[in-house]
Parts: C-alpha cells; sequence; structure tokens
C-alpha cells in the first residue's frame, strides 16, 4: 500500500512539473509573440517616422508698411501704389515649403499666400547620381541659373527687394524648364559650379511659343579661412526669343523693321496682308535694318558677372560686398521692357539694356546690420535724355527711361526667428523734355518697414 502511494506521489509530482512547464512555455510563447508584435510595430512606426524625418517644412512670412512720397505712384519697392494712395499695409511674402530629401532626389513644393491670393513658387524635383555625387538633374518650376540675386532668397536678402533690373528681365524669378547642375564634391575643381538648362521663357504662365530658352552661370568659390575672406562669383548668359505674334487663319501678317528716327532703335512693325504668311525680323547692324532671319521671333540675350566678397574685420567686424553686371538686347514695346507672359501684338522695340548693382552690408555688433545699395538700369544705352521722344515720327517713351536707386537700411535680428527692417529707397529717373511725364524726376521714393518671421 505504501508503495501503491508513494508512487502516486510521484506521478502527481511529474503531472505537476509537466503542467508548469507546459504552462511557463505557452506564457514563453506568448511573450515571444508579444515582443515579435512590438518589433513589428516598432519596425512600422521606424519607417514612418524614417519617411517623416526626410520631409522638411520651412517658411516665412513678411509684414510690413509702406509709404511713397506721392499718390500713385509706379514701384519696384513691392508693386504700384493705387490712385491716391502712398501709404498701404501689406503681407509682402507669405512663404510655406514642403522639401522631401531622400539624400540622392528631392522633391520641393513652394506656395505664396498673401492678402492678394495664392501662387506656386516652386514645384521641382531633383536626382543626383549615386556615383559621384558631382551631376544632378532638376525638372518643374525653379529659379532661373542666372547671376547671383535671382537665387538669393527674400528671406535672408539684405534689401527688401531685388534690383529693378532683375525685376524686369526675370519678373518672378522663376521659370518652367529642366537644368543640369555640375558640382565637383573635391579635386581640383571642386571650387567650380555649373548649372545650365532649357526654359519656356515666359515665367510659369503657359507656353506662348515654340522658342525655348538657354539659361546657363559657371561660379566658382574661394575660401581663404585663414585671412576670414571668402571671394565668390560667376558668369552667366541667357540666349532666347520673344515671338513677335502668329498671324491667324483669316488674315495673314508681314513684320517689317525699321529704324526709329534716333537711328540706332529697331522697331518691329506688324503689318496686315492678305498675300502670304511671312515675317521679317530686323536688327541693328552698323545703323542699318538688315533681315534677320524669318522665324517671327526677335532676339532675346543677356550677359552678366557678378561677384561678392566676405570679410570679417577685426574692429568693425563682418562685412559683404555684392554687385552685378549685366547688358544684352531685350525686346519690349514704346512703354516697357518685361518678359512676355503672351505673345506681344503691335510694335515690338529691340533695345541694347545695360544693368547693374553694388551692395554693402557692415555687421554691427551682433544683432544689428546696417545696408546701403545702389543700382541702375538702362533700357536703352542708344539714346538718353532729350533724345527720347524728340521727333513726332520716334515712339520712343517710357520704355527707353534709365533709373538709377540708393537704398539706405538698418536690419535689427529680434532672435533667430524675427527681423526688423527699415529701408528708404531713393529713385532717380532720367528726363526728357519732350515726354510729358518725365519732365522733371518722378517723386516716387519709398520707405519700408518690415517684420519678417522665419521657421
Amino acid at each position: 500500500m505504501r508503495k501503491y502511494l508513494l508512487l502516486f506521489l510521484v506521478l502527481a509530482v511529474v503531472s505537476i512539473r509537466i503542467s508548469a512547464q507546459d504552462s511557463t512555455a505557452a506564457k514563453v510563447e506568448e511573450v515571444k509573440d508579444a515582443l515579435n508584435g512590438l518589433n513589428e510595430s516598432y519596425l512600422e512606426t521606424k519607417g514612418v517616422v524614417d519617411a517623416l524625418k526626410k520631409i522638411k517644412v520651412s517658411g516665412y512670412m513678411q509684414l510690413q508698411y509702406q509709404n511713397a512720397e506721392t499718390d500713385g505712384v509706379g514701384s519696384f519697392s513691392g508693386g504700384n501704389f493705387g490712385s491716391g494712395i502712398h501709404q498701404r499695409f501689406g503681407v509682402r511674402r507669405g512663404r510655406i515649403k514642403f522639401n522631401y530629401d531622400n539624400d540622392l532626389t528631392q522633391f520641393v513644393l513652394q506656395f505664396d499666400i498673401t492678402e492678394k491670393g495664392f501662387g506656386t513658387k516652386d514645384a521641382y524635383a531633383s536626382f543626383t547620381e549615386p556615383w559621384l555625387r558631382t551631376f544632378a538633374v532638376t525638372g518643374g518650376i525653379f529659379d532661373r541659373p542666372f547671376g547671383y540675386e535671382i537665387s538669393y532668397s527674400s528671406s535672408n536678402r539684405e534689401t527688401p527687394e531685388r534690383s529693378r533690373l532683375f525685376q524686369t528681365l526675370f519678373p518672378g524669378e522663376r521659370d518652367l524648364g529642366f537644368k543640369l547642375e555640375i558640382k565637383p564634391l573635391d579635386g581640383p575643381l571642386s571650387f567650380l559650379n555649373l548649372k545650365a538648362g532649357l526654359f519656356a521663357g515666359n515665367g510659369i504662365n503657359v507656353e506662348t511659343d515654340n522658342n525655348k530658352d538657354f539659361i546657363g552661370r559657371l561660379g566658382f568659390s574661394f575660401p581663404f579661412n585663414e585671412a576670414n575672406l571668402s571671394i565668390d562669383g560667376g558668369i552667366s548668359a541667357y540666349i532666347g526669343k520673344v515671338n513677335v505674334g502668329v498671324p491667324t487663319s483669316s488674315s495673314s501678317t508681314t513684320y517689317s523693321g525699321t529704324l526709329d528716327a534716333d537711328g540706332k532703335t529697331v522697331i518691329i512693325k506688324p503689318v496686315t496682308t492678305t498675300t502670304t504668311k511671312t515675317y521679317s525680323v530686323f536688327k541693328v547692324d552698323n545703323s542699318t535694318a538688315a533681315v534677320q532671319d524669318n522665324s517671327g521671333s526677335a532676339d532675346r540675350n543677356y550677359y552678366g558677372a557678378d561677384l561678392q566678397i566676405y570679410y570679417d574685420l577685426p574692429v568693425l567686424g563682418g562685412f559683404s560686398l555684392k554687385g552685378e553686371y549685366i547688358t544684352g538686347k531685350q525686346p519690349g514695346t514704346s512703354s516697357g521692357n518685361g518678359s512676355f507672359t503672351a505673345a506681344p501684338t503691335g510694335d515690338l522695340f529691340l533695345r541694347n539694356f545695360m544693368g547693374y548693382y553694388i551692395t554693402y552690408v557692415q555687421n554691427i555688433g551682433d544683432v544689428n546690420q546696417l545696408v546701403l545699395k545702389y543700382d541702375v538700369y538702362d533700357p536703352n544705352t542708344d539714346v538718353s535724355g532729350d533724345q527720347i521722344g524728340l521727333y513726332s515720327a520716334a515712339k520712343l517713351g517710357a520704355g527707353d527711361i534709365k533709373y538709377c536707386t540708393f537704398g539706405l537700411g538698418w536690419i535689427y535680428y529680434w532672435d533667430s526667428n524675427v527681423k526688423l527692417v527699415c529701408y528708404y529707397d531713393m529713385v532717380s529717373s532720367e528726363t526728357s523734355a519732350n515726354l510729358k511725364a518725365f519732365n522733371s524726376d518722378l517723386k516716387d521714393n519709398v520707405f519700408t518697414f518690415r517684420i519678417q518671421y522665419k521657421f
């Protein structure tokens, strides 16, 4: 009997141990399953977090007050003033930018939101080759690769606006197209960078013709770290055309070129005919009008050079000196020379132009900057003063007036996000006794007070 009892106890203990082992094994499996679930959840979360880390959101807003010298003046300090108005509040820029950076590829969208409405500023994708990381291709809407001031962000720029020269030739700064960028990371050519591409030529508006414009800049950068000095710069070219109009199916148009009464400025005159659709575009050549081609388009060519010097003075502190010069030929109307977002109608003027700016920025302490800028834009270097509008047959007008602008400003950096800007534009316009609106210098000086918040 005692043997059976002992055997029963042994079997009971063994049964309990086996049951405990089974229970423990089950719990271990449960724990493993839970850990695997947590691991999968972690991997999913990590994937989402890693993707979100590649998305960078930035932006800035510029709130400002402006006071002009007279009511209703035309201005390049943020646009013309309305009739009867010489002071105004406004949101000059309200930018929000989304950048998905996947190392070798980038996807960028940027929008501008102000009291005037909603607009697209950037919409492009960029691809860098993985071997040398030297060549990149960008396509979409982005800054034209010409000069320095175009690509210098408005949030960092010391002056409230770009120079009159760039606002006229490159309104909106952006265009639709593709560009190739070559920037060696190391080696003997690492100080050089090249940006060049083909563009629609009419800003970010829809295509207006079959012409494609070439824009390119070859830049350099020489840092002299031991001397606290850096010298950057580049040369740029814009080779394009402006369509002078396309005849409709119901009528034919011949374009004839004649020299204006000044003997130098060419005017392309559309003349409706009923015979054939022909084009004759003319240009200045030894003071004569000569046939250029029959493509129905006029040359639009710019050539520029820019230089930036950065130096840290032992006593005064850091300063920068920046300058840019552009010359070339720009088609326009009798009253203006801006880029065309549609094929022009009426007479088209081919003008030789010139422009430049010089900007000096001096740091004063850690949070203040003094800004001085002088810019010049001469839309027609072949005429000046009373030559403009001298003859009744001449159609030279407001589009031939030269402007010089001296700007004086002060910047105070409130913190890393906020800066305050006080700036005064003093504009001097060319005068002509033969143009009523320009018998004397225009009263178009503008004071700007701006608060910028950037994140």
